[in-house]
């Protein structure tokens, strides 16, 4: 099903062949039962975990029973920060606005184990950052290794049984014991840190009834000509093309832990990012807009060139030798020309 270009170039999705059902949203007071990922973490894709927010959110949407991909329009204002790409993050005005899904910061004024205890029995969701040291699902990383800092989205816990049910990057999973001492910082050496202080926190509640079908596909790409009016007036990987060969060397100089620092927010976020875009518009698409192949192909190609980029880095370091990656920078200018200035002249 496509939709035809109206005047200035804008889109009118097509009339649905039938009304889609609305989504489920149920508030869960017990431990959540099977939790099968979302199709976004799923399947072939060139970046399998992006960030931490937005994977999280990812599984907390899917998780309330709503498609995520609707949400996807703010990708496309994701520019070079100077030493990084953009941290991309759904806007919380989004999520109210397609989902009905609500976030407010969650005062901690005494006992972080109570505050989330008392809004998961509310039905809610609470992210709050926590420690990677205690988190099960990490067992190839930090887990009881490192302490990095991550966000989980904790929907049950049983405060008697020392267990909780969180959704941390791409899946849901549960923790119990001394995981969950650690996690709300009851083992005994946080009691020796009186002047520790409380993570930012914050809860999530299903405010009004989410958005969906039509409704839903046509405040998405209202969003998505908004955020197209924010998107940057240059090409950001002309940019990062001008600074690189200083952050190379600063690469093969400080060696790999901070090429893997550097990777993550330059390569990963800048490839995951326009993945994410690629699978928005293919969204867009299915709702019946007419979206022209090219477009959802550039967005693609900045995520694979990005993960080329990266596995020549690799092997420069190996080699102990600057690669300038001059064909990378080629492919990855001309795909976000092809991509952003014809999306925002279609979008109107």
């Amino acid at each position: 099903m496509s939709a035809p270009l109206t005047t200035a170039g804008s889109l009118a999705p097509a009339t649905p062949d039938a009304p889609a059902a609305p989504a489920v949203v149920v508030p869960l007071h017990a431990p959540r039962a099977e939790h099968a990922p979302h199709a976004l973490h799923q399947g072939e894709r060139v970046w399998v975990e992006t960030n931490c927010y937005v994977d999280l959110w990812i599984e907390v949407l899917h998780g309330f029973g709503l498609d995520p991909r609707a949400g996807f329009a703010f990708t496309v204002t994701q520019d070079f920060e100077g030493d990084q790409f953009t941290f991309f993050k759904f806007p919380l005005e989004d999520l109210e606005t397609l989902y009905g899904t609500q976030v407010q910061e969650l005062a901690i004024y005494d006992s972080l184990e109570d505050r989330v205890h008392a809004q998961t029995l509310r039905g809610h969701t609470v992210l709050v950052e926590v420690d990677g040291y205690y988190l099960p699902n990490t067992r190839a990383t930090s887990y009881r290794r490192e302490h990095p800092k991550t966000t989980v989205g904790i929907d049950f816990i049983d405060p008697v049984g020392r267990r909780l049910g969180y959704f941390h990057n791409t899946g849901y999973h549960r923790l119990e014991g001394v995981d969950y001492d650690g996690i709300f910082r009851k083992l005994p050496q946080f009691l020796d840190q009186p002047d520790l202080l409380f993570p930012y926190v914050e809860f999530c509640k299903q405010a009004r009834e989410p958005l969906h079908g039509l409704q839903l596909a046509e405040a998405s790409a209202e969003l998505l000509r908004g955020h197209l009016a924010r998107r940057p007036r240059h090409n950001p990987i002309a940019q990062w093309r001008e600074v690189f060969p200083e952050q190379l060397d600063a690469v093969l100089t400080r060696g790999e832990r901070f090429f893997h620092l550097y990777s993550f927010n330059l390569m990963r976020q800048l490839g995951a990012n326009f993945e994410f875009l690629s699978r928005y518009l293919l969204w867009l698409g299915e709702q019946g807009y007419d979206m022209p192949e090219s477009i959802v192909a550039g967005a693609q190609t900045i995520a694979s060139e990005s993960m080329v980029m990266q596995f020549r880095l690799v092997r420069a370091m190996a080699r102990k030798r600057p690669d300038l990656c001059a064909d990378c920078f080629d492919t990855l200018e001309a795909a976000y020309e092809s991509t952003l200035p014809p999306l925002a002249g279609l979008m109107g």
